[in-house]
């Protein structure tokens, strides 16, 4: 399947909340995401069924669903030297044949009943190390390139395993889930340029001339197929 067009929704995930221990405080998570039957309704901002514990940081209308990918577990599967589960890294949505990592910003897709918009990429917490028996995660996440990506709900509707994912449309711009990630990590003045730049509604043209303009490379260094490493 080609990701520029579509893939398959393998799992919806929920949680309720869970309590973390840090430094003898006690914070609430929805990160321990189960598969569910059925079909579950993206509404509003949330995803029915599933809690979101700590609204200051989650959730919201730029993170109401979070979403990532089999191909990406496939790649975390080798790294560690054990598989992982739908839900492992808290995502509401496991997809396959569809690329988070080269997602446009404001990519629109039509998963099920449902249109979703492409917002950010995720920024790990300590909870993720939490959850991952391993403090250090959070930065070999980060490191890795594969952030996953955050959806806004355009179009409210039911989702459920096996939907389809269709690109409805993809702007004009060269700024994916990938590249927003990696400058986040390393440059957030240039990142917080190009997502102000975003919402100016250049042309294609004008990005061309930005990207020369700002020197970015043609290909970032993240590994050019991170699924197959």
């Amino acid at each position: 399947m080609d990701s520029a067009t579509g893939g398959v929704v393998r799992s919806v995930n929920v949680a309720d909340s869970r309590d973390l221990t840090l430094n003898g405080k006690t914070h609430p998570t929805g990160i321990f995401k189960e598969p569910v039957g059925g079909r579950v309704m993206l509404a509003g901002n949330s995803v029915a069924g599933d809690l979101v514990a700590d609204p200051q940081h989650h959730g919201g209308p730029l993170k109401a669903v979070y979403c990532y990918t089999v191909e990406d577990y496939a790649w975390w599967a080798e790294e560690l030297g054990n598989p992982l589960a739908p839900g492992t890294f808290g995502e509401n949505l496991t997809l396959e044949g569809i690329s988070a990592t080269d997602a446009l910003i404001g990519e629109r897709w039509s998963v099920g009943g449902a249109v979703l918009a492409v917002t950010q990429p995720r920024e790990p917490c300590w909870k993720l190390g939490q959850k991952m028996g391993d403090p250090n995660f959070p930065r070999r996440f980060r490191e890795a390139g594969l952030s996953g990506a955050y959806l806004a709900i355009l179009t409210e509707g039911e989702v459920g395993t096996g939907d389809r994912i269709e690109v409805l449309s993809r702007p004009p711009h060269p700024v994916s889930i990938g590249m927003l990630a990696f400058l986040e990590a390393t440059d957030r003045e240039v990142a917080s340029l190009l997502v102000a730049l975003i919402a100016q509604d250049l042309s294609t043209d004008e990005w061309d001339e930005i990207v020369r303009a700002l020197q970015l490379p043609p290909k970032y260094p993240w590994r050019d197929d991170p699924a197959n490493g």
